[in-house]
C-alpha cells in the first residue's frame, strides 16, 4: 500500500484522535483516514451520478 504524506491542521488532528484507540471507532490514523477518503469519495459519486458526470466517464 503506498504511503502518503499530509499536513493537517491540529484541530483537525485532535478531533481524529478522539475517534482512534481503543475506546474509538478506528484502530489507528491510518484506518480513519482511509475510512474518510471512502466516504467523500463516495459523496462525490453520488453527486456526479446526480448531475449526468459518472456515466459520461464509466464510457470512454
Amino acid at each position: 500500500m503506498p504511503k502518503i504524506s499530509v499536513e493537517i491542521p491540529q484541530e483537525l488532528l485532535d478531533d481524529l484522535d478522539d475517534h482512534v484507540g481503543d475506546d474509538g471507532k478506528f484502530v489507528n490514523r491510518s484506518d480513519a483516514i482511509r475510512a474518510s477518503v471512502r466516504k467523500t469519495l463516495d459523496i462525490l459519486d453520488e453527486i456526479d451520478d446526480r448531475q449526468g458526470r459518472l456515466e459520461s466517464e464509466e464510457q470512454q
